[in-house]
């Protein structure tokens, strides 16, 4: 079996020529990102576009929801904007998070992140692989903590549904309200790819967009979530990543590349 036979989700009547591709982020800071290599090795060219923005959720408004973060022993993180607004507002209502809070994180690059607002080697910090489940099999080992889960108000329901089920003592706080882009420019273009990597990237293009018709444009979805979404708006999943041959979007989207160009 070929690389893209793990990859390629339906079809291979589908698998046409790439020339451009659209990714529902913002472009990379750094000048030598992984996709920036990708455009020069596969010779395609990669436009940026933010699906999603992230509205903060107000110290008065956190605040009506009752949740104190001292209260709590661990906080649950599946995000880099969970981390950022929770310590946003933890300076805002003047709380010094105790040194011994514990934190468990989605992956390792979210407990990476850390390290813009706490010295991570003096903190305990429990790590997942990259889903909610790595995550979950983790948090199974510390059931006497009692767990704050800052989110947003779009988020899946694995964490909570696992809290409850096992009569875990946790919180949850909704921190930031992740809401639409307006993507009226787009309307016009087309893309032979678009890569998505959460399911509200998925809504922002039907709301932006209630007629869209995909028609021979690839749609590559990162996690099985996002995977999901893409199925249930009643669009084709042509690319999915991460997969034990590609790890990255960048990855997925290069061993695609590669078959579909004939490289």
């Amino acid at each position: 079996m070929s690389a893209i036979d793990d990859l390629l989700v339906m079809d291979k009547e589908r698998l046409k020529s790439v020339k451009n591709i659209l990714v529902s982020q913002p472009e990379p800071s750094e000048p030598n990102s992984p996709y920036q290599k990708l455009a020069e090795k596969c010779k395609v060219k990669i436009d940026f576009r933010q699906f999603i923005e992230i509205d903060p959720v107000e110290i008065k408004e956190f605040r009506k929801q009752k949740v104190n973060i001292l209260d709590h022993t661990a906080v649950i993180f599946t995000s880099r904007n969970a981390v950022d607004h929770f310590f946003r507002l933890a300076t805002e209502s003047k709380i010094e998070i105790p040194t011994d809070m514990k934190y468990f994180c989605i992956s390792e690059t979210t407990a990476n992140y850390l390290q813009k607002y706490i010295v991570i080697r003096k903190r305990k910090i429990f790590t997942g692989e990259r889903t909610a489940a790595d995550l979950l099999n983790v948090i199974k080992k510390h059931k006497s903590e009692k767990f704050i889960f800052p989110c947003s108000n779009i988020r899946t329901e694995h964490i909570p549904d696992f809290l409850n089920e096992n009569g875990y003592d946790w919180s949850e706080a909704t921190i930031y309200r992740t809401v639409a882009s307006d993507l009226s420019d787009l309307d016009d273009v087309t893309y032979d790819v678009i890569a998505f990597f959460s399911p509200s990237g998925i809504e922002s293009l039907l709301q932006n967009f209630p007629d869209f018709k995909q028609n021979n444009t690839r749609i590559a979805a990162f996690g099985p979530t996002t995977s999901k979404a893409v199925k249930d708006a009643g669009l084709i999943l042509d690319i999915q990543a991460p997969l034990p041959n590609a790890p990255s979007m960048t990855g997925a989207l290069e061993v695609y590349i590669k078959e579909a160009n004939n490289l």
